[in-house]
């Protein structure tokens, strides 16, 4: 079963964030478990990335639509473009590596989200809407570390709008099989045990392994 890890940390290089560590642990359980297997591995702050915010994807897209030739640096985005796309369809194991920040996405995570998230690709539009392809079991995973704790049904929990969206786009819109969170949560709370948030976020991430890479 291949695997693509989203690193989609600003700074992915320091193993002292809680995100990276479950990461750190997901790759042990993954040894462990498929020894003669890799895993491919994506770092968004550490890459190029086509960006609609710019307009860059759109005006290419636009182009390539009506068969107008592109500018050098639009072909070399389209590119960047195709292969972000084939990379992300050829994988039916994708785990997302993020810190929460400011209760959203890392602006990476998103410009990413933008380039996978076509139509024709990874959905389609119909009469009655939109319709997810990727139907084939495809499967993905968040790890993430959170300052405040978001499960507590308090005020704090509506407010989480990164798990609501990447559940959306990835279940609803592209029709992945599941999509599960696994939380180091609280690590900025007063009086707060990282060793006891960690063995926590361990704990969650063995059950969500198991359910990961379980078939139907």
């Amino acid at each position: 079963m291949k695997t693509l890890v989203v690193n989609a940390h600003p700074d992915f290089h320091n193993p002292n964030h809680f995100s990276i560590q479950l990461y750190h642990y997901f790759l042990e359980q993954f040894k462990n478990k498929f020894p003669k297997d890799t895993i491919e591995e994506i770092n968004l702050y550490d890459m190029a990335i086509p960006q609609v915010t710019n307009g860059q994807l759109f005006s290419l897209w636009d182009k390539q639509a009506k068969n107008i030739p592109l500018t050098d640096s639009e072909k070399q985005a389209a590119h960047l473009n195709q292969k972000l796309l084939e990379q992300f369809k050829s994988h039916h194991r994708i785990v997302i590596v993020e810190p929460l920040h400011n209760f959203n996405v890392t602006s990476r995570l998103k410009d990413y989200i933008d380039n996978v998230l076509v139509a024709r690709e990874t959905f389609r539009y119909t009469a009655d809407g939109s319709v997810g392809l990727m139907t084939d079991d495809y499967r993905i995973m968040l790890l993430q570390g959170s300052g405040s704790i978001y499960t507590n049904n308090d005020r704090y929990t509506p407010l989480e709008f990164s798990r609501a969206y990447l559940d959306a786009i990835f279940t609803e819109l592209m029709g992945f099989h599941t999509f599960q969170i696994v939380r180091a949560q609280g690590t900025q709370v007063a009086d707060a045990d990282p060793s006891l948030i960690m063995d926590s976020a361990k704990q969650d991430l063995q059950t969500a392994f198991k359910a990961f890479y379980d078939s139907h």
